[in-house]
């Protein structure tokens, strides 16, 4: 299969215009020269081969509406069409974010009706809709939590995230100027609570705890945990990436804690992946409401306005008022489900991990043999033994037309597999999907060399396995 370069040749243009019939300028004149690209090398191919380039294209990229996508810790499930019509309604997709208040009422009344179900939803006292995505929400909220502190005038220093937490929480943390502070899990994957006592201290500013964890379970200890951390005046932070598992079942307000992220990209449909952008929404108890980024929607009669006179906000972390098209979104989402709707999510969610998770623990190791939320983590430790990696068995997978889950994390499991069916799959996808995982196997078992060679070259124009360490530590950007 030639590449794009490879197929032009010198003087084959795409379009033909006619001449001119307006004074004609040199592009030089118009913009400064050392803005100018002396040279684009593009190719010289006609509009036909353009078409069929992009097209070919859009074939072999996978998303979420070509196939299974089973990310764990990632919930990459279907989004509903009808949401992406409604954020491309005139009156959200033509208006400007510099637009006066008084024209953008209907903007600011979604905006402020999302607040109010997110608090519903997670047991908050308020929002902000302004964070880009999790790990920008996870900023903001630790942001919040060191300002906190400063207007009380204590010193903390220490953040507490556990050993299977997302690498972002200890990168938010040093961001904060924090030292991060690791604590182990038990043998059944949860934080262990003799560990977490060593290090809880008055020095804690924030404890950041991913509820279910990135193992897929739940922490069954929450209260305790809260308890033990508002007893030395440390703030809980719920990192809410896995918040599919909890929608009309529980809310972390609830639970003890005082700051929460949401991914709306994930949790709420609003697409996640190459549809972007993200969305990552922070609540807070009403503690830290002054903290909050500002401007705030506020409702003063029948008016909707925006409020900057927040002495204590940490300030603005986003231009305008955050994503608002994937604001739109997940509101059409969670209007469209209403509260007996999101339970059905949740309900399903774990139930399709579960089924999956019983279909191949037989197959793979389970390092946590219990009941899971919405996604588990299994080891490729017994195919290790035939010489077949995790990484193989990604590859391998490619080979039955599956996208691979998320692997070697989270990083306290050997060969970590991690696997998040979503609510969104049938039946008949995960049968499929466990089919193909315990051919696998049994190959890895009866014919490692297939497995540590996949993928294989087939007719679609599927590639070999390319050699990925030249590739990172060596990549060739430019064509020449």
């Amino acid at each position: 299969m030639k590449l794009i370069f490879e197929k032009g040749r010198p003087g084959r243009v795409g379009i033909s215009l006619p001449d001119c019939d307006v004074p004609e300028k040199r592009i030089e004149e118009l913009i400064p020269r050392d803005s100018l690209r002396s040279k684009l090398n593009l190719p010289e191919v006609s509009e036909v081969e353009v078409v069929r380039h992009y097209t070919k294209l859009s074939t072999r990229n996978y998303g979420i509406d070509t196939g299974f996508y089973p990310l764990g810790s990632c919930t990459m499930k279907y989004n509903p069409k009808v949401n992406e019509e409604i954020a491309k309604l005139p009156g959200f997709k033509s208006l400007h974010p510099l637009q006066n208040e008084k024209l953008a009422q209907g903007a600011l009344e979604l905006m402020s009706h999302l607040e109010q179900i997110l608090c519903e939803i997670t047991g908050m006292d308020g929002f902000t809709l302004q964070p880009a995505a999790g790990a920008h929400g996870e900023l903001a909220g630790l942001m919040m939590v060191k300002a906190c502190f400063e207007h009380k005038k204590e010193k903390r220093t220490k953040i507490i995230v556990p050993d299977s937490s997302h690498g972002t929480n200890p990168a938010s943390a040093s961001l904060c100027g924090y030292e991060s502070i690791t604590v182990k899990s038990n043998e059944r994957g949860t934080v262990d609570l003799k560990e977490l006592k060593k290090v809880l201290n008055e020095d804690v500013a924030c404890f950041m705890l991913t509820n279910p964890n990135t193992l897929g379970l739940f922490e069954e200890e929450i209260l305790e945990i809260s308890a033990l951390a508002h007893n030395k005046r440390t703030l809980i932070y719920c990192d809410g990436a896995n918040m599919n598992a909890l929608l009309g079942m529980a809310r972390p307000g609830d639970m003890g804690f005082d700051i929460i992220h949401l991914n709306l990209h994930k949790t709420f449909s609003t697409p996640h992946g190459g549809g972007g952008p993200g969305s990552g929404p922070v609540g807070v108890k009403k503690s830290l409401i002054p903290f909050l980024p500002r401007p705030s929607i506020r409702k003063e009669k029948d008016k909707y306005r925006l409020d900057y006179d927040s002495p204590l906000s940490i300030g603005r972390i986003k231009s305008f008022y955050g994503n608002f098209s994937v604001l739109v979104k997940a509101y059409a989402y969670l209007r469209a489900l209403g509260p007996e709707g999101l339970r059905e999510v949740a309900e399903n969610a774990v139930l399709n991990a579960n089924y999956l998770m019983e279909k191949l623990k037989s197959y793979y190791h389970l390092p946590f043999d219990r009941i899971c939320m919405h996604e588990f983590v299994l080891s490729g430790k017994r195919q290790l033994e035939k010489g077949v990696y995790t990484n193989d068995i990604a590859k391998r997978l490619l080979d039955y037309g599956f996208h691979a889950p998320t692997i070697y994390f989270p990083l306290i499991v050997s060969e970590a597999i991690m696997i998040e069916p979503t609510e969104t799959e049938s039946k008949e996808t995960l049968d499929e999907f466990a089919e193909a995982m315990i051919k696998i196997a049994k190959e890895a078992e009866e014919n490692p060399e297939l497995v540590k060679t996949s993928p294989h070259p087939s007719a679609e124009g599927g590639r070999s396995r390319l050699d990925a360490v030249t590739a990172a530590r060596k990549p060739n950007l430019r064509w020449k």
